[in-house]
């Protein structure tokens, strides 16, 4: 696929003019304060973080009830950063918007757009992204540390957990709102009527890890086992578990264990409609036992559902189980996952590439580059193909690689696509590749020197990841 010339405007503007920036695209800031507004009838807020894309403490919350930390400001819908200021330790910012009036969903307002400033006033990006349909929470952008320096990137990530699930995913301790008090609160004790409580923070100090109920005991038997081979707990996620009782209902609806229900929806479908986004997840789907206890006893006995459960990329799990009336017989879904945060998609992307230039180097080829636009492309065709679960070189719309490419902003002169769904890591997927001869020859191709990597979960298959190369 590759030997067909881009075409399209070019995204990134010279001459100190603004760039219009696409989902996945990037640019480098200048020194100082940058200034991020977002006009319309929107809430913005932005969560700090480390390398590890987790929150460190209160302080690392800022929003409308707490307009200002170390390095960042908020004053109606604008904020100041200055990224030089940020806490120590800190690595990046993503700013988030969600409606103002919270019982009007994001689908029946207008497109968030993002417009940033240097400190003299002067447009820098702009960036407008899909308008959102159900989600309840949007991430932006995200200003993030590269070197000495820092950037910015356009992201477009829609939650349709509210606050509290993206909270959760960023390592904060969503705690539930307390019971209405029966007299006025103090101005100074109270979240505005108009906005929904938000999750607290947990302190630097310490972090606690908040889990779904357990009435059934599962979680205790399953990092007990984990424990047994040195793996750390994880915790029960409220979406997870109400992803596993649908499907374990539709399974038992059906009398048989499918990925797919008889209703046409996979159990990964399931999970990313509750609102977990994930960057790796994991299943059991099994008929038979008659309480937690088998079922975690039979998942150990044998090799693939025990590597699954003793799997230590994993933080979250849920678990569902419905009896057929007719034949008596009891369907279980198990669910594990990691969520997806910036920091893990980056990670997941960096990983494909570094694999990637390893077999390059192993067959005496330089390495390929990372390169925005063509990231861009990929991480956005990897997420159609998830969302309207179609998997193909060719969009239903009849777009191709190079076509997506140049929409990006991409002006490399030949490009080459390697899709691949169902795999649950970067090595597994490069490997898939390597075993492919017609993937393979994209990989190892002399005259490719540059390399865009995309990925998301759902879907039919779980798991859509994206090469984009070009020369």
């Amino acid at each position: 696929m590759s030997g067909r010339p881009p075409r399209g405007p070019e995204r990134r503007q010279q001459g100190g003019t603004m760039s219009e920036l696409v989902p996945g695209g990037n640019l480098p800031l200048p020194g100082g304060a940058v200034t991020v507004r977002v006009p319309g009838p929107f809430d913005v807020s932005a969560l700090i973080t480390d390398d590890d894309g987790k929150v460190g403490g209160d302080d690392d919350f800022v929003f409308y009830n707490q307009p200002a930390t170390q390095g960042a400001r908020l004053h109606g819908d604008t904020l100041i950063v200055d990224p030089s200021r940020l806490r120590a330790g800190a690595t990046r910012l993503t700013v988030v918007v969600s409606p103002a009036d919270p019982a009007t969903p994001l689908g029946r307002l207008p497109a968030p757009t993002l417009h940033v400033t240097n400190a003299s006033g002067r447009p820098l990006a702009r960036f407008v992204p899909t308008r959102p349909s159900q989600e309840t929470v949007l991430l932006l952008a995200e200003i993030y540390r590269r070197g000495d320096g820092w950037k910015l990137r356009a992201l477009g990530q829609g939650y349709t957990d509210g606050l509290a699930g993206l909270a959760r995913d960023f390592g904060v301790d969503v705690t539930d709102a307390p019971p209405a008090p029966t007299t006025r609160p103090t101005p100074s004790a109270s979240l505005p009527t108009a906005r929904p409580p938000l999750p607290s923070v947990p302190s630097r100090t310490a972090r606690q890890i908040v889990s779904a109920p357990d009435p059934d005991g599962f979680l205790g038997l399953v990092n007990s086992a984990r424990a047994a081979v040195g793996a750390p707990p994880v915790a029960l996620d409220a979406r997870l578990a109400a992803a596993a009782r649908a499907h374990a209902s539709a399974m038992a609806s059906a009398g048989r264990l499918g990925v797919e229900g008889a209703d046409g929806v996979s159990v990964h479908q399931r999970v990313t409609a509750a609102g977990y986004a994930y960057v790796t997840v994991g299943e059991h789907l099994v008929s038979g036992p008659r309480t937690p206890a088998e079922f975690v006893a039979y998942c150990l006995r044998t090799e693939q559902p025990r590597r699954t459960l003793h799997n230590r990329a994993f933080t979250h799990a849920g678990l569902g189980y419905v009896t057929d009336s007719r034949s008596g017989d009891t369907f279980w879904t198990a669910l594990w996952a990691r969520p997806l945060t910036p920091a893990e998609l980056a990670r997941a992307q960096a990983d494909v590439v570094e694999l990637t230039n390893r077999e390059r180097a192993r067959a005496g080829l330089p390495p390929l580059a990372p390169d925005p636009p063509l990231t861009a492309a990929a991480q956005a065709y990897s997420t159609d193909m998830a969302a309207r679960a179609f998997y193909s070189h060719t969009s239903p719309e009849g777009t191709q690689p190079w076509d997506r490419a140049a929409a990006a902003g991409s002006t490399r002169r030949s490009i080459g696509e390697n899709i691949a769904c169902g795999q649950r890591s970067p090595a597994e997927v490069v490997e898939g590749w390597m075993n492919s001869p017609g993937h393979r020859a994209n990989i190892l191709k002399p005259g490719f020197t540059h390399i865009g990597v995309g990925f998301a979960g759902g879907g039919p298959a779980g798991t859509y990841w994206t090469q984009l190369f070009g020369a």
